[in-house]
């Protein structure tokens, strides 16, 4: 029996590469001699590093960096085999999960740390940046890295705007006189699954600043600044950013980034797809085991599991997926290609108790459920 792993990260409790072991050891249990291959995945933010490890592309660098709050940081950036690519994931120094709970406030946080990273790369001489943009704490549109390659937010006395995302509200001058010459050599990529607009109800404001700690009436504050600094890069750059599809991913560093970097948007889970041979390795499978942190109906919605599903049956594969809970339909999973979908979280255990024994939950599941199947 040959069986592909390929569940994404189950968010705050399990990364992809820990919810794969634990999926294994449920598998092991069951089906000692099953072929299983091990693919951690990622739709290009959080994980990718794990993806890209495993296949073996490259390794990762540990860079000197700081992190959302400017504080000093060692973090990694991923170096292909070619020694001219390079994979950044914004989480690595401006991600959510470098912040306690207190510290959690997209005004105050800034993706200067990345734009450092990015500097480290520009100094091995890597001429290719693929940027991975899930998973960030800010909301900034992406103007700390813009400082950090050289380029300057003034106000309207020709001032530095503090280094966070709040300081946007006094822009009023964008200088790119010192930006890195090296920019314009270099081809960058943002790699993202998001198709979020910049602004208005379904933009980065109103659907993701609060999952990075804005209080509700901080929404206005937010959507305020950013729609100031999109006028100021439209009259700068003659880019209107505001109707970018995709452009309100990480708190708008996608859009805010573009015209100044001569960037692409690329979804992340078809890059990585490719690189992983994905098609190839469902083919090659009996079973494809998935899962993520709450299969809702936003699963269906482009989310990792239902991309992998969706590949899947164009195999006539099966795809069971696993998590931490489960609310949508039996339906809504047959339709988009999951023929079974458990939920590894007991009734009566509590949430936090539930996240803390999630890689246990999650094999206990998998053994209970495979020993039902009838391949022996």
């Amino acid at each position: 029996m040959r069986i592909l792993i390929a569940p994404d990260s189950f968010k705050e409790s399990l990364s992809a590469s820990q919810a794969v072991r634990a999926i294994a050891r449920g598998v092991s249990q069951v089906f000692p001699g099953a072929r299983c291959t091990h693919l951690p995945f990622s739709d290009g933010g959080e994980g990718a590093f794990d993806l890209l490890t495993i296949i073996k592309l490259g390794q990762t660098v540990i860079t000197q960096t700081t992190d959302p709050l400017n504080r000093e940081l060692r973090a990694p950036i991923f170096v292909f085999n070619d020694e001219k690519t390079a994979w950044i994931e914004l989480s690595q120094a401006s991600g959510l999960a470098l912040l306690n709970a207190q510290e959690k406030n997209p005004i105050e946080t800034t993706t200067f740390g990345t734009g450092l990273q990015i500097l480290a790369a520009l100094d091995r001489g890597i001429q290719k940046i693929i940027i991975g943009i899930g998973g960030s704490a800010t909301h900034d549109l992406g103007m700390g890295i813009f400082a950090a390659l050289g380029g300057k937010i003034l106000d309207q006395n020709h001032r530095p705007i503090p280094n966070k995302g709040g300081g946007l509200s006094q822009a009023a001058v964008i200088d790119t006189t010192l930006l890195d010459p090296r920019i314009k050599k270099t081809t960058f990529i943002f790699a993202s699954d998001v198709t979020n607009p910049l602004l208005g109800p379904l933009g980065a404001a109103t659907v993701y600043a609060p999952q990075k700690g804005a209080r509700p009436d901080q929404i206005s504050i937010i959507e305020s600044y950013t729609k100031n600094m999109a006028a100021l890069i439209e009259m700068k750059t003659g880019t209107n950013i505001a109707s970018i599809s995709g452009g309100g991913a990480a708190g708008g560093t996608a859009a805010g980034l573009l015209p100044f970097l001569n960037a692409s948007l690329c979804p992340g889970f078809e890059l990585l797809a490719s690189f992983s041979q994905l098609d190839e390795k469902i083919k090659a499978a009996d079973l494809i085991i998935t899962g993520e942190g709450h299969l809702d109906e936003q699963t269906f919605y482009g989310k990792l599991i239902s991309q992998i599903a969706s590949r899947a049956r164009d195999h006539q594969k099966p795809v069971w997926a696993y998590a931490g809970s489960v609310s949508a339909s039996q339906e809504n999973c047959l339709a988009h290609g999951i023929q079974k979908a458990f939920s590894i979280t007991p009734q009566t255990m509590d949430f936090e108790m539930a996240k803390k024994q999630a890689a246990t939950l999650l094999e206990q599941k998998v053994v209970q459920t495979l020993k039902k199947t009838k391949w022996q």
